[in-house]
């Protein structure tokens, strides 16, 4: 009788074990398409799909909107660029390099989330700064499960 409880248990857990990976898998390629989709996007159809997220998200004015849609056209022009520019090197950065790569992409943060303070009112602002939180989050948790499955 303790062998066949025993059995079931295994039995239950392996199962949902395999139906917790098919699950997993299925988003990791779901996320992946959509990655793609994302580089085949011009940078205008990117700032306008982020805009109306944005607008949907945090409930913005038609003028925010607007204020919002340059801002992010503005960033996505200077993503596709790096991106562009950047692809086809994989050369190892110095020290120096890398410091000045990462010094550029917090000046970038910062001046974003400045132009995005002063367009957003204070509840707006807040909850937009709890949904970059959760999403900083979220990358950490994907690239650490990354780590560990190398």
């Amino acid at each position: 009788m303790k062998k066949l409880i025993l059995l079931s248990s295994l039995v239950v857990s392996s199962i949902t074990f395999a139906q917790e990976n098919l699950n997993h898998s299925k988003k990791e390629i779901q996320k992946k398409e959509k990655m793609q989709m994302m580089k085949d996007l011009s940078p205008e159809q990117i700032a306008t799909l982020k805009t109306k997220k944005m607008a949907l998200d945090l409930d913005l004015t038609e003028d925010q909107q607007q204020k919002i849609q340059v801002l992010n056209l503005k960033n996505a022009k200077k993503d596709k660029y790096k991106k562009l520019n950047t692809q086809d090197i994989k050369v190892k950065m110095t020290s120096d390099q890398k410091y000045e790569k990462m010094n550029a992409t917090l000046d970038q943060k910062i001046e974003i989330k400045k132009d995005i303070k002063s367009i957003l009112t204070k509840d707006q602002y807040l909850k937009w700064e709890s949904h970059q939180k959760e999403m900083i989050m979220m990358k950490k948790k994907h690239y650490s499960k990354k780590q560990l499955s190398k």
